[in-house]
């Protein structure tokens, strides 16, 4: 995050003839909204007094009796947009009470604040590094339809799918991606590699360091990103970017781009791998001489987060979707355990480097559906309990876990099987987020009762195209 202040932000405005300010802030589940002022419109009042808008109709968010809100500018987010036709400004925002002037407990960038926070004041680390992989698909067309009553289908086209090698393309080209064989092909199987190129530039011209891009394991385009480690609040930020600039770099190239966990039935599924490590006055506290290079604070950290693993999972894959990607008995990281090799473990120990500040742990879970606010905050929170508590994360899993016998197996818990088992998860064991004031019992609720009402059970309730396959002559 940079150091800009309002009167640079102002200066930059006339410098740069800047005509408009995009004025961005994050709802309850992670997407951004979003309001545009004439540039004339941000002055040094404006960034002390903040701009208005009604929080009724955002989502999980303030009632119609109670629904005024202030986005309060930050100075230190401005960047400018990359697709908007007249030169426009972008200036992410926390959200405040217009009465009491405090954080709004439901702002997830306000809450991740809070976590920064939270985490000096306990002397154990002054910086908590993020560093998510997230995967996307890139697709050709996409269609579906969930009508009332008597209609419900789904299909998603890409010219690299091998379902396409029999279509008519007049001519069709081949080189088309096997089911799980995606995995870095070079060209003319990758047909996406200029296209995530242009994704990458993109990135780096918003200030994020990208460190690679490539095709993942899936077929029909699916992609990673990786970008640079940075603080959580930073880093937060900097997914929205990305999924804002990745998204719309292919709209514009005449693509469309999903970070669904599973849109593809019979393949690899869209995770977010999410590296973690904490930092104090610039020297890493991860390296050790323990197990896979790591200290004594770092195991407390994963003992921390597979305590807590159920409930993070609420947080952390959010969507019904979320559980058709982490299912037994594939490479999903469904165990609820640590290694440094086995990536079936939710937490992995990377090796490529002993150098002391390239030691971390990557928590293989996650999926980009989650609010990186929320998520990363939420990972944070249980990895420091686990510091305090002094947890113990248990033996490594380094065995093949395909030739683990059932008996073995039952002594390796797994991540819940649905979403609704991660939120009855994370309504019993929240206890670890509420310290600092970092998250609120309100947030919590506000979030089981979203998900629980416009989610779980609209989705339980509706018959699936599968069953008629199934059940229609029985």
């Amino acid at each position: 995050m940079s150091n800009k202040t309002p009167a640079d932000i102002i200066a930059l405005i006339q410098d740069r003839d800047i005509r408009m300010v995009d004025v961005r802030f994050v709802d309850l589940l992670g997407s951004w909204q979003h309001f545009t002022v004439p540039a004339h419109e941000l002055d040094d009042a404006a960034f002390a007094e903040g701009f208005g808008f009604d929080g009724s109709s955002v989502r999980g968010w303030k009632t119609i009796n109670a629904s005024d809100m202030l986005v309060m500018p930050d100075a230190s987010s401005a960047i400018m947009d990359p697709f908007m036709e007249a030169p426009t400004l972008a200036l992410m925002g926390s959200v405040v009470d217009t009465i009491t002037r405090q954080d709004y407990e439901r702002c997830p960038r306000a809450l991740a604040g809070r976590a920064e926070a939270y985490l000096k004041s306990t002397g154990i680390a002054d910086t908590a590094y993020i560093g998510p992989e997230a995967e996307f698909f890139i697709f050709d067309d996409v269609r579906f339809d969930t009508r009332e009553g008597h209609q419900s289908f789904y299909k998603v086209d890409a010219s690299s799918g091998w379902w396409n090698t029999g279509a008519e393309e007049f001519p069709n080209l081949q080189h088309k991606i096997r089911p799980k064989g995606g995995y870095v092909p070079c060209p003319p199987a990758d047909n996406l590699h200029d296209l995530r190129s242009e994704m990458a530039m993109v990135l780096e011209q918003v200030g994020m360091v990208v460190e690679r891009q490539h095709h993942e394991v899936a077929t029909a385009g699916q992609a990673e990103i990786d970008i640079r480690y940075d603080s959580l609040l930073s880093q937060a930020d900097n997914m929205m970017w990305f999924k804002y600039v990745i998204k719309n770099v292919a709209r514009r190239a005449g693509k469309t781009v999903t970070f669904m966990p599973k849109p593809i039935y019979g393949d690899n599924g869209n995770g977010m791998h999410t590296h973690q490590s904490l930092w104090k006055d610039g020297q890493p506290l991860f390296a050790g001489e323990g197990y896979g290079g790591l200290s004594d604070l770092a195991l407390h950290y994963i003992g921390g987060i597979l305590a807590h693993a159920p409930a993070l999972c609420a947080l952390c894959n959010p969507t019904t979707n979320s559980y058709k990607r982490l299912v037994p008995g594939f490479e999903a990281p469904v165990n609820l355990a640590y290694s440094s090799r086995n990536r079936s473990a939710s937490v992995r120990i990377p090796t490529y480097s002993s150098s002391p500040k390239a030691i971390r742990i990557e928590f293989r879970t996650p999926d980009a559906s989650a609010n990186p606010y929320l998520a990363f905050s939420a990972l944070m929170m249980a990895g420091l309990d686990g510091i305090e508590r002094k947890l113990d994360p248990g033996a490594p899993l380094d065995k093949d876990i395909y030739s683990l016998t059932p008996e073995e197996l039952q002594g390796v818990p797994s991540v819940p099987a649905s979403l609704e088992e991660s939120l009855n998860a994370l309504e019993a064991d929240h206890e670890f987020l509420l310290k600092g004031d970092v998250f609120s019992r309100d947030l919590v609720e506000a979030f089981l009762d979203w998900k629980r009402g416009n989610e779980v059970d609209e989705v339980r309730s509706r018959p699936h195209p599968h069953e008629f396959s199934m059940y229609y002559d029985c």
